[in-house]
């Protein structure tokens, strides 16, 4: 008896410290569940983590987040967070975005502007105020050394409506006191030609960039300029009007690096009124004999009558957009002559089938690998040859269902199989939006 009370004395004992114990755990687990739900210690993340947050914001959002405590404030100000920034402009009676504060922007650039490089101005709405606010920018980084800048304009016009002499006065600060620019981006501006002589006399050593697009105060002699001073120079975009026999040779020289893009936009803003000038063959030979790789892109937006000194003999082009009409006959000339073509997009071309001419294009240009036609006409027999001649390399095949016409061999729904069967995976028109 005595053995059985102490044996239940013992198991009382043990149980109540059982109990003690599971009592003891649950409150730890209770205060642990306690230290889980409550708020995260913000202050306390790695400022690496803050960094890459704040690199997405928006400068007035950065800002705002930099009061929230001391560490984040000293992110905020890590050399780190102002190499790559861009400046959004726009006036808020005009635009709905939100513009960053002219005042913030200056305290940024006084204590960073020594750390910005590479910068962009994005000016959002068509106001002259807001490329005012870019010039006025552009004059103080004085103390900077960038090695991209971009200059974009959304809407138009924008630094075309500024005075030449005010925007040439800005750019330049840039490029006497950067003397390192890697990549300019300068499409739509009133830049001219003795301002490109200042960026070449700065920055010859080290420019691999240069886009100028819609730049009508520059000449051909001083986009040569650059390329006889610029032999580093890898990437070039400038309109048609601005390319010259002497351009392509200077780029062939053997002191210039090999290009590895070239594009050109042929544009036409009046028909009839622009005279387009003829490349020689001689030229072109030249410039691919020396860049064998290049991309040479073009860009056409002219009125059918216009096309007559172009594709007359064989170029180099790899990659053509047509962003108007254009005619069966230039398209067959295509055919002929761009023999390097990888991409082919044509916007419209009319009511007469291009089955003759996409057949020439596949027999002609075997390496031809991303098609779009959006407002032309091709019988489904005629697509379905192209699709055959051009294998499994079309990797891009975007077709209006509105281009292909249905005949006796081919319709609708059986176009989607048999296409599908030479390119070697499932492929299906594009459909027109009904909203």
């Amino acid at each position: 008896m005595k053995r059985g009370r102490k044996t239940n004395e013992a198991n009382s004992s043990s149980s109540g410290e059982t109990t003690e114990k599971e009592s003891k755990r649950h409150k730890v687990i209770k205060d642990e569940k306690t230290i889980v739900t409550q708020s995260p210690d913000w202050a306390n993340l790695l400022q690496d983590i803050i960094l890459q947050v704040f690199q997405y914001l928006p400068l007035l959002d950065r800002a705002h987040a930099s009061q929230v405590c001391r560490s984040w404030n000293q992110v905020f100000h890590m050399p780190d967070l102002w190499r790559c920034f861009e400046f959004e402009l726009n006036q808020p009676a005009t635009s709905y975005l939100r513009a960053t504060h002219p005042e913030l922007i200056k305290q940024i650039i006084k204590r960073h502007s020594n750390h910005l490089q590479y910068v962009s101005f994005k000016v959002v709405d068509s106001s002259k105020e807001s490329a005012e606010a870019a010039c006025d920018i552009l004059s103080q980084l004085v103390n900077c050394s960038l090695k991209t800048l971009g200059l974009i304009s959304t809407a138009r016009p924008s630094f075309m409506d500024l005075p030449k002499s005010h925007f040439i006065s800005a750019l330049t600060v840039v490029f006497v006191n950067s003397k390192s620019l890697s990549s300019l981006k300068i499409d739509d501006t009133p830049v001219d030609d003795p301002s490109l002589k200042v960026l070449v006399a700065n920055n010859s050593d080290t420019l691999k960039l240069l886009k100028m697009s819609s730049c009508p105060h520059v000449s051909p002699a001083g986009i040569l300029c650059v390329a006889d001073q610029c032999h580093g120079l890898r990437e070039l975009a400038l309109n048609y009007h601005l390319l010259s026999d002497e351009l392509l040779l200077a780029l062939s020289s053997e002191k210039h690096v090999r290009l590895e893009h070239l594009r050109i936009d042929v544009v036409s803003e009046n028909p009839g009124q622009t005279q387009f000038h003829t490349i020689q063959k001689s030229s072109w030979d030249a410039f691919i004999k020396h860049s064998p790789k290049v991309n040479l892109v073009m860009y056409f937006f002219l009125y059918e009558e216009e096309f007559d000194p172009f594709f007359r003999y064989e170029i180099p082009v790899t990659h053509l957009y047509f962003g108007r009409s254009v005619s069966k006959d230039v398209l067959g000339r295509v055919g002929l002559t761009c023999p390097r073509l990888v991409e082919l997009v044509v916007c419209a071309n009319g009511l007469r089938p291009l089955d003759e001419e996409l057949i020439r294009i596949a027999e002609r240009c075997k390496y031809l690998s991303a098609v779009g036609l959006g407002e032309c006409e091709v019988s489904c027999s005629a697509f379905v040859e192209f699709v055959k001649m051009c294998g499994g390399r079309l990797s891009q095949l975007s077709i209006m269902e509105e281009v292909l016409i249905p005949d006796q061999k081919y319709s609708l729904e059986q176009i989607h199989w048999e296409v599908s069967k030479h390119l070697g995976r499932v492929w299906f028109p594009d459909m027109m939006p009904t909203w």
